[in-house]
């Protein structure tokens, strides 16, 4: 007996492609969570191998499980390069092969738009139209949790799983630093101030750094020499250091983005800037990147 087939038989699994479940969502599912099967009330365990969902947005899972549970007995044999399948259970026996679009439903054929067995990857799939119109079961998608339902006793059954609620992302340290740096927008400069009663600029850093538990030197000049990796003009990112030479003293600020940073300035406290203006652009001398 071909063992590649043995192999793909116990591994077989379904294709499931409902309307309401539209390709965007179940792969969201399926990158998140997983898709899931649910058989009246209960969720369907899936020892060796996970249900997915294809390129077209069709849940697939191994059918192993989910026929032992709707009470079908499985039954194959090779036919040259086919495989000819028997589910069988007290009142139905349904029968099909791969590469064929017909199948037997107690001696009737059904006839469906994509063939009702074939293998991919050494494994066996079938569409759950198949299912629903030939097992004679109903199935529905639930779109909240990801899951397909198949209502065995013909009954609407609630999910018995629940998609964890989305957890909140958290900014980045770079979007924290410029979001505290601007509740700082017009406090007055002080020559030596580390407060909110007022900053000079490397004061100003410093403060808005140690929010977020980071240390940096107390000058300006300190900061430029010893701290963070040097970040060329073209590469400036929000969250960046720029520094700026001014006759014999240094200036830091913030870089914001869109040629913009924020620092504390003599003239108007804490304040936005542009580095391409005249004064600013001529007097920077280059960026670190901290974070």
């Amino acid at each position: 007996m071909n063992r590649l087939f043995k192999t793909a038989f116990l591994a077989c699994t379904v294709w499931a492609a409902g309307a309401a479940m539209h390709a965007a969502t179940a792969h969201a599912y399926s990158a998140q969570h997983g898709v899931k099967i649910q058989i009246n009330d209960s969720i369907v365990a899936f020892p060796d191998s996970a249900p997915f969902v294809d390129g077209n947005g069709g849940m697939q899972v191994p059918i192993r499980s989910v026929a032992e549970q709707m009470g079908y007995k499985i039954d194959w044999r090779i036919d040259g390069s086919e495989v000819q399948i028997t589910l069988q259970n007290n009142g139905r026996t349904i029968k099909m092969k791969t590469g064929s679009k017909d199948a037997d439903v107690n001696g009737k054929r059904v006839t469906m738009t994509s063939p009702p067995a074939l293998f991919k990857d050494n494994h066996m799939f079938i569409p759950v139209r198949f299912i629903s119109e030939s097992f004679g079961y109903r199935i529905q998608w639930d779109n909240k949790n990801g899951i397909a339902i198949i209502c065995k006793d013909g009954k609407y059954h609630a999910p018995a799983w629940h998609a964890p609620a989305p957890q909140p992302k958290t900014p980045p340290l770079s979007a924290k630093l410029i979001k505290k740096a601007k509740t700082l927008l017009g406090i007055p400069y002080v020559w030596g101030g580390t407060s909110t009663s007022g900053f000079d600029c490397s004061g100003f850093v410093n403060y808005v750094f140690r929010q977020q538990g980071l240390d940096l030197p107390r000058t300006s000049r300190q900061i430029f020499h010893t701290s963070g990796n040097r970040v060329t003009t073209s590469n400036l990112k929000p969250g960046d250091l720029v520094f700026f030479s001014i006759g014999s003293n240094s200036h830091v600020g913030i870089y914001l983005g869109n040629d913009k940073f924020i620092s504390a300035t003599s003239s108007h406290g804490i304040h936005i800037d542009s580095l391409a203006s005249s004064y600013w652009g001529s007097n920077y001398i280059g960026a670190k990147r901290i974070v």
